[in-house]
Parts: structure tokens; C-alpha cells; sequence
């Protein structure tokens, strides 16, 4: 029984590295550290467990830019080869990419690994860089599917009314990715937001954040079919850590507090919503909202 999870802890990325290392570098003899680069505190790290816990594959997803991500140190462990485990865990990130709203996905293959991509939809583009003067790689690309929530309309409009009503919006590229009812994710584009210090601004954190919390609540009132007007009450942030990569908010379900019922009675429904700005895998700020929806008022 196999299973992806994200690695948490440092045993858990402990045990990703080596991993990487003894599959990708070891044979090569290059020296430990040489299986991790620049862009690691911006990726997606996945790995494939067994049912007692060792680390049988790795792989991890690097974005770009707003709409492209990369795939790299993808390794499944020698004794492990042929049992399925290289399409779990490439067919894991393409779905963690799809849902931040990645639509182009680029690698470097290794020569002997070219058709396990193709297979997989990839298509082979020209030779890239032989590694170790020894070791050919291929350029290979794939347009994902687009994605494809049965709520896939409702975040076209709520991009529509972001980009039309608040113009920095736009601006930033800001943009709903995915939402399934218990999770909702809006990313932007670093490139727009970024400040003298190669990260993203504060402030252009806190509207991403902002507008996150404020596209959940109009997303739970939809989803009961009510109306209102929906306002920030009161809100505080604390920044953790710098942005360096391209920025991804995240509401969850559980993260969320109050009755947006309450508006089919003619009452204000006050929602309490934490929002979680990523840098790939990393929380680098948090996001407390009080959001309070007005009943529309029908004047006869």
C-alpha cells in the first residue's frame, strides 16, 4: 500500500534528500547538498511512502511563473521500480499544479526516461543539457487540462467582478484557481507584486489574502443561492516569512467560522475566515478576516 503525502518534519525531508541524492547524484559521484538547488523554499515536495513509512519516491513542482511550473528530481527507488510509482507521483503534482491554476508543465527528462514522459502526454521539444558530461537530458512540455470543478463558472465570474470592481486586481493577476466547496485557492502573479528586495510586497499580500477571504464568503452565499453585499469588518495578518516565489492563498472549511444562513432571514451574516498565503509548500503569512454580508434589500 502506497501512498503521496507532503513532507513535514525535518526526519521527513531528511529521508526526501537522501533519496534524491542516492538515486540522482550518488551514482554520479557528486557530493551530498548537490541534490537540492536555489528554488527548494518555493516548490511542492511530495513523496510516496510505503505502509511502514520508508520513502520509496519523490518528486517536486516548481512554478514559474503565474500559468507554468516546472518538474524536477523525480526518483523512484531501484527495488520499487515497474510498480506504478513514477505515474503516481507525476499525476500527483499535475493535479496539485491544475489546481494552482498551472496550465503549462516543463521538464528535463533524462534520455532513459524519455518514454515514461511520453507516455504520460509529454511531448519532446529538443535536447536540453547533458548533466556530468555524461548523463542526456530532453526538453519536454505538457499543456494540462484545464480545471474542470462542477463551480468552474462561479470563479470565472468572481474573477470578473475582482477585475472589473477592484482594478489592482487585475493589475496583480490575481485570480480564483480552483474550488471544491472545502477548499478554495487564488494565486497571483509574483512578477507584478514584487519589491527591492526581490519579494513580494506586504501589501500585495494582504490583498491577496483579503480578496481570498472575501471570494470564499461570496462563494458560500452563492452556494446557499442568497444575495448580499459583502464588507471587511476587521481583519490583522502576520507575515512569517519573505515571498520569494509565485504566490498561492488557500481558505479551508475548517479554517471558516459563522452561519451565512442567516441572510434568508433578513439578518447580516457575520464570517470569520483565515486565510493562508503559500510560497509553494511554505505558509509564509496568515490572514484573519471578520467579513459581514448584508442582506439585499428588495424595495417593492
Amino acid at each position: 500500500m502506497f501512498k503521496v503525502i507532503q513532507p513535514q518534519t525535518a526526519a521527513d525531508f531528511a529521508a526526501y534528500h537522501q533519496l534524491r541524492y542516492q538515486q540522482l547524484r550518488q551514482p554520479w559521484g557528486q557530493p551530498m547538498g548537490s541534490e537540492v538547488d536555489e528554488v527548494e523554499g518555493q516548490s511542492v515536495h511530495r513523496m510516496i511512502v510505503d505502509e511502514e513509512g520508508r520513502v520509496v519516491a519523490v518528486g517536486r513542482l516548481h512554478k514559474t511563473n503565474c500559468f507554468s511550473g516546472q518538474i524536477r528530481y523525480m526518483a523512484v527507488a531501484e527495488k520499487y521500480h515497474g510498480k506504478g510509482l513514477g505515474k503516481l507521483m507525476l499525476t500527483s503534482l499535475e493535479q496539485v499544479a491544475i489546481e494552482q491554476g498551472v496550465k503549462t508543465i516543463e521538464l528535463n527528462a533524462r534520455e532513459v526516461a524519455v518514454s515514461f514522459y511520453q507516455k504520460m502526454a509529454y511531448q519532446l521539444l529538443a535536447p536540453a543539457h547533458t548533466l556530468y558530461d555524461e548523463v542526456k537530458h530532453f526538453a519536454m512540455q505538457k499543456h494540462l487540462p484545464a480545471y474542470s470543478g462542477e463551480h468552474l463558472s462561479w470563479l470565472t465570474e468572481l474573477k470578473q467582478v475582482w477585475h472589473q470592481t477592484i482594478p489592482v486586481s487585475k493589475h496583480m493577476l490575481i485570480h480564483p484557481a480552483s474550488y471544491n466547496g472545502e477548499q478554495f485557492t487564488v494565486c497571483a502573479d509574483r512578477a507584478a507584486n514584487i519589491n527591492l528586495h526581490n519579494t513580494m510586497f506586504a501589501g500585495s499580500i494582504y490583498t491577496l489574502a483579503t480578496l481570498t477571504g472575501w471570494g470564499w464568503v461570496h462563494l458560500l452565499v452563492k452556494s446557499e443561492q442568497l444575495k448580499g453585499d459583502i464588507v471587511l469588518a476587521d481583519a490583522d495578518i502576520r507575515y512569517h516569512k519573505p515571498l520569494h516565489g509565485q504566490p498561492m492563498a488557500k481558505v479551508c472549511q475548517d479554517d471558516t467560522a459563522g452561519k451565512i444562513n442567516v441572510l434568508a432571514k433578513g439578518r447580516r451574516a457575520r464570517i470569520q475566515v483565515q486565510v493562508n498565503v503559500h510560497d509553494g509548500d511554505r505558509k509564509v503569512a496568515t490572514f484573519n478576516g471578520k467579513y459581514v454580508v448584508i442582506p439585499e434589500v428588495n424595495h417593492k
